[in-house]
């Protein structure tokens, strides 16, 4: 019998008054916690990535409703607004860090908004938030070469590794976007599985390296939420991302064309 398909929900700043970098796709502290009652009401558990991956790789136990809470960058409203719903309803859930951008030793300055620092990162840890990587300074990756490739990942997971004590097992790709080329190189990073958007249930044919998530941003209203959640009407509420996100691949492509016929002529 073929697994249920799974909603991952993305979230990424959780602020009541974000900044107009991060605005679309930041949520209230209201609504979030609007979010997860509804989450509770609904019957769903939240579990890990890093605990889906390994049930749907030995075909093991989880929760009859599982569902993923999400959070990429490391915004402060994270820490702030997030944690406390979080622990109220006993919630786990998974931070995807941009290293560069926590505040701190290896803080690169390119944050969006206000980040988090790296004892905000421990106390998450420790209230049962699993930590992923989310590159070191949030490039698009499938525009790099292999070496930078291989130093944004890597660098990623060591930091991640020495600031906590924890080796992170999962990753998520800025922008959401992945090609073969780098998710072998996050393979070779030494992650066990990571997240794409997609805008759609998770299924476990997608593959370890191309779990598909759906975007919760500041205008998704509770009707809606609950149609992610039960995943109804999923592609009619991003059709226009999906548009967007085809455009944005035939762009990428003809990039990479072109910097290969320079390369060529070198």
């Amino acid at each position: 019998m073929a697994e249920a398909p799974v909603p991952i929900l993305m979230y990424h700043s959780v602020a009541t008054a974000p900044n107009d970098a991060t605005r679309a796709l930041s949520v209230a502290p209201e609504a979030f916690a609007e979010q997860m009652a509804l989450v509770g009401d609904l019957g769903l558990t939240p579990v890990g990535t890093a605990d889906l991956a390994a049930g749907w790789r030995s075909r093991g136990p989880l929760p009859d409703r599982p569902v993923l809470i999400t959070f990429d960058d490391g915004y402060e409203g994270v820490h702030r607004h997030a944690l406390p719903v979080l622990a109220k309803h006993g919630f786990v859930s998974t931070l995807f860090v941009s290293t560069g951008w926590i505040r701190g030793a290896y803080d690169t300055g390119g944050g969006l908004d206000a980040m988090l620092d790296w004892d905000q990162v421990r106390e998450l840890a420790g209230a049962g938030c699993e930590i992923g990587g989310h590159s070191h300074t949030h490039p698009q990756l499938d525009q790099l070469d292999d070496d930078r490739l291989r130093t944004e990942l890597v660098s990623c997971r060591e930091i991640v590794t020495d600031e906590l004590g924890a080796v992170p097992a999962s990753f998520a790709y800025p922008y959401g976007y992945s090609s073969h080329r780098v998710r072998q190189a996050v393979r070779a990073a030494g992650y066990a599985q990571a997240l794409a958007v997609g805008n759609g249930l998770a299924r476990r044919r997608q593959g370890p390296f191309a779990l598909q998530r759906v975007t919760v941003r500041r205008s998704t209203d509770a009707a809606e939420f609950v149609r992610l959640l039960e995943g109804r009407s999923i592609a009619r509420n991003f059709a226009g991302d999906r548009a967007l996100t085809k455009g944005y691949a035939v762009l990428r492509r003809a990039r990479q064309v072109r910097r290969k016929a320079i390369r060529s002529r070198v």
